[in-house]
C-alpha cells in the first residue's frame, strides 16, 4: 500500500478541490490509515530512546490535510504531501522534533528546530557560546556528516548582537534556524524502506537535540519544526 502515497498525492495536486476528494474519499482514508500506521511503526521505535513520545500515538504527530488559506494567495484547500511531527512537547513545542515528508520528487527527513522565537534563539546562541566545541563536535561526527550535509536554513549577514567577528563558533551563532535534512527518494517511499531509513537518520539526531533541549528548556512551548 505504501506506494498508493505517491500515486494519491500526485492525484491530488492535479485535481486540488473539493469535489474530487469527495468522489475520493474511500481512496485518501484508506491511504490514511496506511500512513498513520507507518507513523506509529517509526514512533514506536523513536520512543526508545525518546521514552517521553510513549504516551503518543500517531494520530497526534500527522498533520492535517486541510490548508489553511485565510491569509495565503494559494487558495487550494488540501496540501500536496503526508507529513509527521515527533517533538516530545507534541507539534507545537518551541523544542526540537523529528520530521517526515513525503511527497513525490519531494520527500524528506529532517529535524531541529525552525525559525526558533526570538527568546529561543537567544537561548540557543548563548548554549552556543558556551558550549560551541560540544555542537561543531557532533555536527561532524562522521556518520551524522556523512548523512546530512550541516546546519541548513537561513543565515545573518553579520555578526548576531553580542557577539564579536572573530568568534571561534561565529558561521554557528550565525544561524536564524537550526534543523538538518536528508532527501528520501520515490522509490524509498514506494518500497516502504523510508521508515528504517527516517528512523536510523532520528536517531543520529537525538544528540543534537539533546543540545537544543538543553538550550531552550524543553518546558517552553511554542511553534517547532514545521
Amino acid at each position: 500500500m505504501a506506494n498508493q502515497y505517491l500515486k494519491f498525492l500526485e492525484a491530488l495536486s492535479q485535481n486540488n478541490h473539493k469535489s474530487w476528494m469527495d468522489e475520493n474519499k474511500a481512496w485518501y482514508l484508506a491511504v490514511k490509515e496506511e500512513f498513520l500506521n507507518d507513523v506509529g511503526e517509526m514512533l514506536a521505535e523513536v520512543s526508545v530512546w525518546e521514552p517521553a513520545l510513549s504516551s503518543f500515538k500517531a494520530k497526534d504527530c500527522v498533520f492535517r490535510q486541510n490548508r489553511d488559506v485565510r491569509f495565503s494567495a494559494n487558495k487550494d484547500p488540501y496540501k500536496t504531501n503526508f507529513a509527521a511531527y515527533f517533538s516530545v512537547g507534541g507539534k507545537k513545542s518551541l523544542g526540537p522534533g523529528y520530521y517526515v515528508h513525503v511527497q513525490p520528487g519531494n520527500s524528506f527527513l529532517a529535524g531541529g528546530i525552525w525559525m526558533p522565537e526570538s527568546e529561543s534563539l537567544k537561548k540557543i546562541r548563548q548554549e552556543i557560546d558556551y558550549s560551541g566545541k560540544e555542537l561543531d563536535a557532533i555536527l561532524n561526527e562522521p556518520k551524522f556528516k556523512k548523512t546530512f550535509s550541516g546546519l541548513e536554513g537561513d543565515k545573518l549577514k553579520n555578526m548576531p548582537k553580542g557577539y564579536e567577528m572573530d568568534h571561534p563558533y561565529i558561521e554557528l551563532l550565525k544561524h536564524k534556524s537550526f534543523i538538518v535534512s536528508n532527501p528520501i527518494s520515490d522509490v524509498e517511499i514506494s518500497s516502504g524502506s523510508f521508515k528504517k531509513k527516517a528512523v536510523e537518520g532520528f536517531k543520529l539526531m537525538k544528540p543534537f537535540h539533546d543540545f537544543l533541549s538543553r538550550a531552550i528548556d524543553e518546558s517552553d512551548s511554542g511553534d517547532g519544526l514545521m
